[in-house]
């Protein structure tokens, strides 16, 4: 089982960043400290656009 990082896109600012799709703790925007990813015990909430997989 593999996890995986995605590429994903800022609703706001339309930064892109990669984050992990299983995180620990929320996960915010580098540029604006909007909240793209939500930690749920297993794979994450994202509120994000995710623009792919990285492999």
């Amino acid at each position: 089982m593999a996890n995986k990082f995605l590429q994903v896109k800022c609703k706001q600012c339309k930064n892109e960043q990669v984050i992990f799709e299983r995180p620990a703790n929320v996960v915010r925007c580098n540029v604006c400290d909007e909240i793209l990813a939500v930690p749920t015990g297993a794979k994450g909430i994202i509120d994000a656009k995710v623009l792919g997989v990285m492999k």
